[in-house]
């Protein structure tokens, strides 16, 4: 049995400038019960209102939608929580989907790869535990070097309006069939 408690190094290329200095490492691994008043500020101080940080709380309360291995944060080197990405159980009609949200990282590591080094690492985690789809909203821009595409090439779609660049889906495991239909997000979402 593969332990999906141990934490991992991940060095991801953050933007250069100026002077060359070498990419940070991460160190990226699942939340503990000591790392909630963290994650609660990252996610507080990463967006202009509370609400992602509300939201990680209201997930942690529902026992259908919280897994709590994967709930990851990554460690800045003094060991403090920099970054923070969440996987969720939500539905694609009666498929197990999981739902990536929210993604946060400190302000003063953004652009750092803190980020991508916590979100490579839950993916990873679920692929693990034998995921096989993962969805998102969020910046068409970004996501895709994860391997998000539109969801709507799945057929899968949410219950609200969104642009469709910005609902992406990422296959974990391409030996099971990708459901299509509609998005059930938790209830936490307000969706």
């Amino acid at each position: 049995m593969t332990d999906h408690t141990r934490s991992t190094d991940h060095t991801d290329e953050a933007p250069r400038t100026g002077s060359p200095s070498p990419a940070p490492r991460w160190t990226t691994r699942p939340e503990t019960a000591a790392d909630r008043a963290a994650v609660h500020a990252v996610n507080a101080a990463a967006f202009p209102t509370p609400d992602e940080a509300d939201l990680v709380d209201a997930l942690r309360a529902d026992p259908e939608a919280w897994l709590p291995e994967l709930s990851y944060v990554a460690e800045a080197p003094d060991g403090s929580v920099a970054a923070y990405a969440l996987l969720t159980r939500c539905h694609v009609g009666d498929a197990p989907a999981l739902a990536l949200a929210p993604v946060a990282t400190l302000p003063r590591y953004q652009r750092q790869g803190a980020g991508q080094a916590v979100i490579r690492a839950v993916l990873d985690a679920a692929r693990l535990r034998g995921e096989a789809l993962v969805l998102v909203l969020g910046h068409p821009e970004y996501y895709p070097r994860f391997g998000f595409t539109p969801a709507s090439r799945h057929g899968i779609r949410p219950g609200f309006e969104v642009p469709d660049e910005a609902m992406t889906a990422l296959v974990l495991d391409d030996s099971v069939p990708v459901p299509s239909g509609l998005i059930r997000y938790p209830a936490a979402f307000g969706v």
